[in-house]
């Protein structure tokens, strides 16, 4: 298995896999979606809301918005020693106090712990009127996106066939190819067709071009062939920051690492190998 990034930042990355089944890219997708814990709201004391919205409303709001988090610092409450009490190991707090006219953006909701703060500052909350009060205090735990949606610490996270462009020797570079597609993949180069260097990965597999090529006239197969191939895929990874798009790919990884080791030992239990 190989990787090659194309681009790697703090919240996007965009990177080929090479010599892995669909299955395992499939697996590779669903795991950073999924399987990557982050920190998100789960429990709020509303203590004062005089807004338009009901308290359940505004909860859900608050669940959705995207926390910082240090899984180095926290962890899961299953994982932790405090039995569900929330304690600062598996717990982050945090307050809530305004009062209208004013638009409630993410940046109102203090954090006890300041590297737990929201990953964007005007994310909007609620607009109060003129003597609406807000005051609440809201409890994060450490979740995956297979429990609830607000856990996810991807916004996109997709995969396509890596492209594959043939052009045969009937072609006569006629350009009807060329005009036909929409991501500007093909040009010309002494009286022939050829793939735009550095653009391959951008073909949509539309196959526009193959039937602007039958239209030329040129016979009953088109010149240019568009096809995939099997082992190689495309990923785009988009984070909502919370955490680095880097470490929601290592942590899949992890997953599918650990997931693969256990099954390995529990076939060994069965089978009777690797025992005494």
């Amino acid at each position: 298995m190989e990787i090659a990034f194309s681009r790697l930042d703090e919240r996007v990355a965009k990177f080929t896999l090479s010599g892995v089944s669909m299955s395992f890219a499939n697996m590779l997708r669903r795991a950073m979606i999924s399987e990557v814990p982050t920190l998100a709201i789960e429990d709020v004391r509303i203590y004062d809301n005089t807004s338009v919205l009901f308290d359940e409303m505004l909860a859900h709001r608050l669940g959705l918005i995207p926390l910082r988090t240090d899984l180095k610092r926290y962890k899961p409450r299953s994982e932790c020693t405090c039995e569900d009490a929330g304690c600062p190991v598996c717990t982050a707090t945090y307050t809530l106090s305004v009062e209208g006219p004013k638009t409630v953006y993410s940046s109102d909701l203090i954090p006890q712990d300041p590297d737990a703060a929201p990953a964007d500052e005007k994310i909007p909350i609620i607009e109060l009127a003129r003597d609406q009060k807000l005051v609440l205090e809201a409890q994060a735990i450490v979740g995956t996106g297979k429990e609830h949606a607000k856990w996810q610490a991807t916004t996109a996270c997709g995969y396509k066939n890596y492209p594959v462009i043939a052009i045969d020797e009937r072609c006569d570079g006629c350009g009807m190819c060329i005009d036909e597609c929409p991501r500007s993949v093909l040009e010309t180069a002494q009286g022939k067709i050829r793939v735009v260097e550095e653009r391959q990965e951008l073909c949509s597999l539309c196959r526009l071009c193959e039937r602007a090529c039958l239209a030329g006239g040129i016979g009953t197969e088109p010149a240019i062939h568009i096809g995939t191939d099997a082992e190689r895929f495309i990923f785009v990874v988009e984070g909502d920051g919370s955490i680095p798009v880097r470490e929601i790919i290592e942590r899949a990884l992890q997953y599918i690492q650990k997931s693969s080791d256990d099954l390995v030992d529990v076939m060994n239990e069965i089978t009777g190998e690797g025992t005494e």
